[in-house]
């Protein structure tokens, strides 16, 4: 046996196991996860786009200190495209950080929720994404390609079949909905709430699809979020998606967005608490890494 071939074994293996980790949660209900006040979780570690970013990676699993603290979950998204590449053919290696999280949803089985976002959704329906002159899908084969050669396509599966277990939200008590963003005009197009609970088709993950419009979604004007809020039943959103240098951005009185791939990268770890409000969840926000001194003290 090749060592490529072992290596696909071992991997193909990890994602079919966390795949019915994640449709065997028992706080999940269709595409939602919920975390009720009085249950097992306590808390819950929130981070956002990530984008191959191992140095924020590794950050968010010291602080999340999962081992320790057994009754905290920990909110994932967007890991796939970015990051850095393989010396010779110059493929993306982010494919490894989306093992890595699935083999973390096998060692904390129900604490790890990985949401759907619109890279990983990319991969899904072969969108092509093309940023920076670079066509990412292709990038991202490309490194496939370069671990596993002739069992990529055996690899592409298993990991597509990982994806498509995603939740799209986790709800954190009655007022919090965690997902990536929000769908755009929901004050003109109402968003059907009703594709948390039912299985997904292909439509729904179409770009103009109720999953589409909310992983791809940059609408943050007040009347959205409001609209939103009540089609969903949630008052508050967490979500990330949108780039920002501070790591954080408060576009309304509704939602907080995080950026976890940027050198300024935050999290927040939140009570499951049924009686959260905006001024509690945006004290909650703190940075990845320390600031650095100043090299003149000040």
């Amino acid at each position: 046996m090749s060592v490529e071939t072992s290596l696909a074994d071992q991997v193909i293996t990890r994602y079919r196991k966390a795949a019915e980790i994640n449709l065997s949660n028992p706080c999940r209900r269709g595409n939602l996860v919920t975390l009720s006040t009085g249950g097992d979780a306590v808390d819950v570690m929130v981070t956002a786009d990530l984008h191959g970013n191992r140095r924020n990676f590794q950050r968010i699993l010291e602080l999340a200190a999962l081992d320790i603290n057994p009754q905290r979950h920990l909110v994932l998204q967007e890991v796939c495209h970015g990051g850095p590449t393989y010396p010779h053919g110059g493929g993306c290696m982010s494919h490894l950080m989306l093992e890595d999280v699935a083999q973390l949803v096998c060692e904390y089985p129900h604490r790890i929720h990985f949401l759907l976002s619109n890279h990983e959704l990319a991969e899904m329906v072969d969108f092509p994404i093309l940023k920076g002159g670079k066509m990412l899908n292709l990038m991202f084969r490309a490194g496939l390609q370069e671990m596993y050669g002739n069992r990529t396509a055996d690899v592409r599966d298993a990991y597509l079949h990982f994806l498509r277990s995603l939740p799209i939200g986790v709800k954190a008590g009655e007022r919090l909905l965690i997902c990536h963003s929000l769908p755009e005009k929901c004050d003109e197009k109402p968003f059907d709430a009703n594709v948390f609970d039912r299985p997904l088709a292909e439509e729904d993950l179409s770009c103009q699809g109720d999953v589409g419009r909310m992983v791809w979604g940059r609408d943050f004007r007040q009347e959205n979020a409001d609209a939103f809020a009540k089609q969903t039943g949630a008052q508050y959103f967490l979500t990330g998606h949108e780039p920002s240098t501070d790591g954080f951005q408060t576009p309304n009185s509704r939602q907080v967005i995080l950026d976890c791939c940027c050198q300024n990268g935050c999290y927040a770890i939140l009570p499951v608490d049924d009686g959260i409000s905006y001024g509690k969840l945006l004290a909650e926000v703190q940075r990845l890494h320390k600031p650095a001194p100043s090299p003149y003290g000040m």
